[in-house]
């Protein structure tokens, strides 16, 4: 089992190419990885350590390739007591719902019972032109509170 489950849901790809340079500066640090670019629910073990990266798609919603998910934990109700996760979310700040994915990505898995590792950060695309550089200085003090 990896130490790491990166689980990341994209629209354009953004939060695909944050999730893999997460990945990276988590396999330097020693971490082994798994990424899993939106997945369905069973194949990611109920345990260990998630790291979710989402854009958010239109009207602050999932996006289209992590819906699934989202509606699978959202229907089983697993118990995801076993799961400790960080949060990334990626969007526009003159959107009425400004990384709403995450925050309901975020906000389904504690109700499940997973402990949120950290503070869930927020990218803005709009002050931030290449978002893998927040995530890369977060992911720094992140990895020393698993």
């Amino acid at each position: 089992m990896a130490d790491i489950t990166l689980i990341s849901g994209s629209t354009l790809g953004s939060a695909e190419y944050v999730a893999e340079h997460l990945e990276e500066k988590l396999q330097e640090a020693g971490f082994s990885t798994e990424m899993l670019h939106g997945p369905e629910l069973e194949e990611v073990a109920p345990e260990g350590i998630w790291l979710l990266v989402s854009s958010t798609h239109g009207a602050g919603e999932i996006p289209e390739n992590l819906q699934s998910f989202y509606n699978a934990i959202e229907e089983q109700q697993p118990d995801l007591s076993a799961v400790r996760f960080g949060a990334v979310g990626i969007g526009n700040h003159e959107y009425d719902l400004f990384c709403g994915a995450i925050r309901q990505l975020e906000t389904l898995l504690l109700a499940r019972g997973a402990t949120l590792i950290g503070s869930r950060l927020e990218i803005d695309v709009l002050e931030h032109e290449i978002p893998e550089d927040p995530a890369g200085e977060w992911v720094e003090t992140w990895k020393n509170l698993i």
